[in-house]
């Protein structure tokens, strides 16, 4: 990975308009106004939900070269307007974003402009499942053989508030969501899609259009670049064959499977990459500390990534012998009479809910609900009749999670299912307290929702937040 030419883009008088005020949006204004342009940010939610991030813009930068138009996104805030900048969680079919096309106004993101601007060498990776844990492994290794490096996108603070700091001997690690690559106009020197399967088809028309904002990442890509696949998906798979066949850029993959020709694969009990000619065990499965086939899966793609960045095969084994996860991933809250408690909030499918169920051995008390993404249940049914002892639905997806059950147990209607005891409720407050009063030793206690937290809670981190606070006040 070659450092990349430096860009400067001057911003000064420049009229940016924002879409959206969450955390990249108050980033991209901070660092637009620091440097000159005349911003206005508009956001749905009003003056009242907003007032910390407007709060902290302002107390970075005059008000005078910021405007905030809340509570709707009025045709006006194009006035003039050089450039739309869309936040993620705007849809490309919004009429304001039309409006913009109309009128022929520059759309773009944070992600973009970061990346425009970014002097050092970035690492992208997306997928439908284990972009964080995998951003998270590959950041540590980089650290650990002595790279200075950045890790950010969508996983914790847009980088583009951190600059200024990066240089270009450094690593940037990106996690990058399907939202963020809908409109990138530029591939990642090293690009990752771990797996598509179906998700955010509330938001995305079709499956076929939300695997086209995935393969985004790569689409820009030249042949001194690296695509890293997942093998053992299906719809990876058939990319890998697309890019030999186009001869897009080189390729690596990885499988917990079977070998593969490059990239990280298992053989006997190890975990082995492979590059070019050289081939180096890593460590033996054995001594991987995250739970699940699906993080062996993330640690074989995180030692493909880190490998070809340069890291070493040491820093390689001591993070992956040593890494016990990230925050709402699997993550251990408290162990009380016997009964262990796991806060995985960032299960916001029912396929993310299928992977943690696979990942105990004991009786599971499972706390699943939130907001549904029009996704299949059937599956996270089956397997939850399987698996767990109790279920506890929650939130606006209960009723979608119960009819799912009774119909894989093939009973209606009735709240005893092939063993499973299920229950309703509203909230996840009333959810822990249920699992509390019904869990016995031995027993695991599962937050794994299956649904965004959208109905309740800001985001998944908030929920896994609340989660954390009512088991440790049990």
């Amino acid at each position: 990975m070659e450092p990349r030419a430096s860009k400067t883009v001057d911003f000064e008088g420049k009229r940016a308009t924002i879409i959206g005020l969450a955390r990249e949006g108050t980033a991209l204004a901070r660092f637009l106004a620091q440097r000159g342009a005349i911003v206005t940010v508009s956001d749905l939610k009003g003056p009242g939900e907003l007032a910390d991030n407007v709060e902290s813009i302002r107390l970075c930068v005059p008000s005078s070269v910021v405007r905030f138009v809340l509570g709707g996104h009025p045709l006006e805030i194009l006035d003039n307007a050089d450039v739309l900048f869309l936040s993620p969680g705007v849809p490309l079919e919004a009429p304001i974003v039309a409006e913009a096309r109309r009128r022929g106004v520059s759309i773009s993101s944070e992600t973009n402009l970061f990346t425009e601007l970014c002097p050092a060498p970035i690492i992208g990776i997306t997928g439908s499942s284990g972009k964080t844990t995998t951003v998270s492994l590959v950041g540590q290794m980089l650290k650990a053989s002595g790279f200075r490096t950045w890790v950010g996108g969508n996983i914790g603070q847009p980088l583009i508030g951190h600059l200024e700091e990066i240089e270009p001997t450094g690593k940037v690690v990106v996690e990058l969501s399907s939202f963020q690559l809908e409109i990138m106009e530029w591939s990642p020197s090293i690009a990752a899609i771990l797996n598509i399967t179906p998700n955010h088809l509330d938001r995305h028309p079709s499956m076929e259009a939300y695997t086209e904002a995935k393969i985004n990442i790569l689409r820009f890509q030249q042949p001194r670049d690296v695509a890293v696949l997942g093998y053992d998906n299906p719809i990876t798979k058939t990319i890998i064959k697309s890019q030999i066949a186009n001869r897009k850029s080189r390729i690596l993959s990885f499988s917990s499977k079977e070998e593969v020709e490059q990239g990280a694969f298992l053989r006997d009990g190890e975990l082995i990459v492979r590059l070019g000619d050289m081939e180096q065990p890593v460590c033996s499965v054995d001594e991987i500390k995250l739970l699940g086939r699906h993080n062996l899966s993330n640690v074989l793609a995180a030692c493909a990534i880190a490998a070809v960045a340069g890291a070493s095969q040491q820093a390689m084994a001591n993070v992956t012998t040593t890494f016990e996860g990230v925050e709402h991933r699997l993550e251990p809250v408290r162990e009380i009479g016997g009964v262990r408690y796991y806060n995985d909030s960032i299960a916001t499918t029912p396929e993310r809910t299928v992977a943690a169920l696979r990942s105990f051995d004991q009786p599971i008390v499972l706390l699943a609900g939130g907001r549904d993404k029009h996704l299949p249940w059937d599956e996270m049914a089956r397997l939850t009749l399987q698996k767990a002892r109790y279920l506890i639905v929650f939130g606006e997806a209960a009723p979608i999670i119960e009819e799912a059950i009774q119909v894989a147990s093939g009973e209606w209607p009735v709240r005893r299912h092939l063993g499973v005891l299920v229950h309703r409720c509203q909230t996840l407050d009333e959810a822990v307290e249920i699992a509390a009063k019904e869990a016995e030793p031995g027993d695991v206690v599962l937050l794994s929702p299956g649904g965004t937290s959208f109905d309740a809670f800001g985001d998944f981190a908030e929920r896994g937040e609340r989660f954390r606070e009512l088991v440790n006040a049990l």
